[in-house]
C-alpha cells in the first residue's frame, strides 16, 4: 500500500513507523527513541491521516521502543481534550502498548482523561495483550508508503 506521505518520520532522537494489516484492518504505529511533546503532536496528526486513508477498524500504538518520555502532563491533558486521533473513538478500539513504568503511567493518565471520547481505549504492557484485546489472530502488517 502506498499513500501520499512517507511512512516513517525521523527526527534526531525518534522515529515513527506506520504499518497496516489489511485482513484485520488494524493500523500499527511504532515509536522508537525519545518521545517529546512535539513528536507526540506529530504522531497524533499522522495517526489521523493514516487511519482515515486506510479506514482502519482499530489501532495499536506501540511505544515499546521509546527510550525517554519527557512529555508534560499539561500536554497529555490537552491531547485528551482533543478529538481522538483515530475517528469514531466510540466505535474503533485503540490499544497503546507501553511496557515502561513512567510511560505506562502517562498513558493511563491520557486514558482516564479522554475516557468520554475514547471509551474503547486500552493501555497494556505487551504487544500480545494488544492483539488479544482486539481479537486479532495471525496479523500481517505491511509498511505504509515509501521510506519504511
Amino acid at each position: 500500500m502506498t499513500f501520499g506521505s512517507p511512512t516513517r518520520y525521523y527526527w534526531r532522537t525518534v522515529s515513527l513507523g506506520f504499518e497496516f494489516d489489511p485482513g484485520n484492518k488494524v493500523l500499527l504505529v511504532r515509536v522508537h527513541g525519545r518521545l517529546t511533546d512535539e513528536v507526540l503532536a506529530e504522531c497524533y496528526r499522522a495517526i489521523r491521516v493514516y487511519s482515515v486513508q486506510t479506514d482502519a477498524r482499530a489501532g495499536i500504538f506501540d511505544f515499546s521502543g521509546v527510550t525517554d518520555f519527557p512529555i508534560s502532563s499539561e500536554f497529555i491533558r490537552q491531547l485528551a481534550r482533543k478529538e481522538p486521533a483515530m475517528p469514531e473513538g466510540d466505535k474503533r478500539p485503540r490499544v497503546m502498548v507501553v511496557p515502561q513504568t513512567h510511560g505506562f503511567g502517562l498513558a493511563r493518565m491520557f486514558q482516564m482523561m479522554g475516557e468520554r471520547t475514547r471509551p474503547l481505549f486500552t493501555v497494556v504492557k505487551k504487544m500480545d495483550q494488544a492483539f488479544k484485546v482486539l481479537d486479532v489472530n495471525d496479523p500481517k502488517f505491511e509498511s505504509l508508503g515509501p521510506g519504511a
